[in-house]
């Protein structure tokens, strides 16, 4: 049915509890009812590169569920059980999806972010004892193949590494060459090595062991990765299923065309668009091995759109700035929606991307912690640009506020921490450490650590952060690393990150630091110092500052509210003026609906849509100052 209004959410959740609808409880039995259905259907699509015209390989139902079942029957052989972990380090590929499904269905998968850096992908392989890891054979252009080989030999915990060879996708000239300048890779581990499509064709096409109709965890996924000690997230069954069923109940049918150019390390791709496929029948495009970031992606995606048939696309604010740099150059009339996550959406970027390819985005939320699904602007209804939307069924949100008698839910629009309880919370189980999961929850409601408030009508509205992430692009980073990165240095006394503003990744990393008495050193030797002691390149901060004196708490802590004000000033002073405009920031205050407020003055004459049209770039909101 479709989804518009509370009312229908009610309605919905009015059939029934939510334990007794008539699901599967297994990802395998998911799998094997879509199959049944759906056999000589589409299921995958990939593209080795971005061409509309290049080679594609598409994997139906029925071959799909064959390639999990083997894959799933080698992890058994290779010695893992329903709760030993199988990793993958890997870029997109028809492969990545047999090992993510067959890793599920075998044990629990544990995908993990091939942009790591050795150490930090050894230090998840270890947090999550894997035994089996998948990754790239060496290829030309990427090191993914060297990070997973030196990551296991830090991790004496995996016993097998399974190779994913690329090469199997090209045709022509490039078939010949690449094994010519295959890159050397140096194994220093133990582990068993075997090309992953010989190991997994030798087995049966049907599932050689018992698959129990039992909510166990099936997944781990890593969150952040800027650290070198991650919380692994773990997923059960039952919230795979529940992200698939909302796909499958609210948006999709076999009839659709997804297309997909994000990474299956993240749970948006993994949880959200294959699990809704999954359930649905729905067929997934996947272009090039790196998403977005694929040579010729941005350049050929309406041409993609118009070659599969795209009926929804999948997307994030930076990838939607990026093709709004292109022109609609194909037949895109059959695309529908645009559905938008990761980090909030520019409302200048919402309207712009709207007219000039004339479809609707839904913008969502979701994360990690809750097998990711929360709300949505409803697709059939009134979607209120800048919130997140509304809950999904049987999600409920609820904002909470710290009081002397404890916890308290916050009325209509009184901003507190926003709390989800939903199939995809896992009480009291949310992290592998236990230790992590202390002070998680108000009773049944996962604690998010995102402040935020809720309207009249129900729309969820995101006003900041309680757990201080900066988040560039979708992708979290922690600024103690940056902050501890620069206390290292001598002449720094104390040093505070933050997120910057930014109009294509939301934010970026942006550092201030206060020197010690006495002490000289520029803010380009900062950079290089902090830039050689920061593991992932996301991470480098985009500019330091050095100031007289840090603002401090009364206990002596960096103020960082403070910071993050004089960080909007310069932004959006520097934008005003690139553009020619004559206006200029006077104040940046705290409301409480909206958070931080810059409050803009005219410094010449200029029209207010002027102004409109280069803040509206950003995420963060302004007002015009009150004479």
């Amino acid at each position: 049915m479709g989804y518009a209004t509370p009312e229908d959410r009610r309605q919905i959740e009015a059939e029934g509890p939510w334990h007794d609808r008539d699901l599967p409880t297994t990802v395998w039995q998911q799998i094997e009812r879509t199959a049944a259905a759906h056999a000589n259907r589409p299921a995958v699509t990939y593209q080795l590169l971005s061409g509309p015209k290049d080679h594609a390989e598409t994997l139906t139902w029925q071959q799909l569920k064959d390639q999990v079942a083997q894959a799933a029957n080698l992890f058994r052989e290779l010695g893992v059980g329903p709760e030993d972990k199988i990793a993958y380090v890997l870029p997109n590929a028809n492969e990545t999806i047999v090992t993510y499904l067959g890793g599920m269905v075998a044990g629990i998968v544990n995908p993990i972010n091939p942009l790591l850096d050795a150490q930090q992908i050894a230090s998840i392989l270890r947090e999550t004892d894997a035994k089996v890891l998948v990754t790239l054979r060496a290829f030309p252009k990427t090191d993914v193949a060297q990070k997973a080989h030196e990551a296991a030999a830090h991790a004496p915990n995996v016993k097998h590494v399974l190779e994913v060879d690329l090469h199997r996708y090209l045709t022509g000239a490039k078939k010949l060459i690449v094994p010519l300048i295959r890159p050397k890779v140096k194994v220093e581990h133990k582990a068993r090595v075997q090309n992953f499509t010989k190991a997994v064709a030798a087995q049966p096409t049907t599932l050689q062991f018992a698959d129990p109709a039992v909510d166990r965890i099936c997944t781990n996924f890593h969150t952040g990765g800027t650290t070198g000690m991650p919380k692994v997230a773990q997923h059960k069954n039952s919230g795979i299923i529940y992200n698939g069923w909302l796909g499958s109940e609210l948006l999709f049918t076999e009839k659709d065309n997804l297309i997909c150019p994000l990474p299956m390390f993240h749970v948006f791709a993994a949880v959200v668009v294959m699990g809704a496929s999954i359930a649905s029948g729905a067929h997934v495009v996947f272009p090039t091995p790196a998403g977005y970031r694929g040579d010729g992606v941005f350049d050929n995606f309406w041409k993609l759109c118009e070659r599969h048939k795209i009926t929804f696309m999948i997307t994030v604010p930076t990838a939607v700035s990026a093709l709004m740099q292109r022109k609609v150059d194909a037949d895109i009339s059959k695309l529908q929606i645009a559905f938008c996550g990761s980090s909030p959406l520019p409302v200048e970027l919402y309207k712009r991307f709207e007219e000039a390819a004339g479809v609707t985005i839904c913008e969502g939320y979701g994360l990690t912690e809750a097998t990711c699904l929360v709300s949505i602007n409803p697709p059939d209804g009134t979607k209120k640009i800048g919130s997140i939307g509304l809950p999904f069924p049987y999600t409920d949100v609820k904002i909470y506020h710290d009081t002397e008698d404890g916890a308290k839910e916050c009325p209509t629009d009184v901003v507190g921490e926003i709390c989800v309880a939903s199939p995809g919370v896992y009480v009291g189980n949310t992290y592998s450490d236990q230790t992590k999961n202390r002070d998680l929850y108000h009773g049944e409601y996962l604690r998010t650590g995102d402040l935020g408030r809720i309207d009249a009508d129900g729309y969820v509205w995101i006003t900041g952060r309680a757990k201080d992430l900066i988040i560039r692009g979708g992708h979290n980073i922690d600024p103690a690393e940056i902050e501890e990165a620069l206390a290292g240095h001598d002449a720094v006394a104390m040093a505070g990150a933050i997120g910057q503003p930014d109009a294509h990744s939301g934010e970026l990393p942006c550092a201030y630091v206060e020197l010690c008495e006495g002490a000289t050193v520029t803010e380009d030797e900062l950079k290089e110092y902090a830039n050689a002691r920061i593991h992932e390149r996301a991470a480098h901060p985009k500019r330091i500052e050095i100031l007289d004196e840090l603002p401090k708490t009364a206990v002596g802590k960096v103020f960082k509210p403070d910071l993050r004000r004089r960080a909007i000033t310069r932004v959006y002073n520097d934008a005003l003026s690139s553009a020619g405009i004559p206006a200029e920031v006077v104040a940046v205050t705290e409301d409480k609906k909206r958070g931080l407020v810059a409050h803009i003055r005219k410094t010449g004459d200029v029209g207010d849509d002027a102004v409109a049209r280069v803040l509206g770039d950003f995420t963060r909101p302004w007002d015009w100052a009150q004479d």
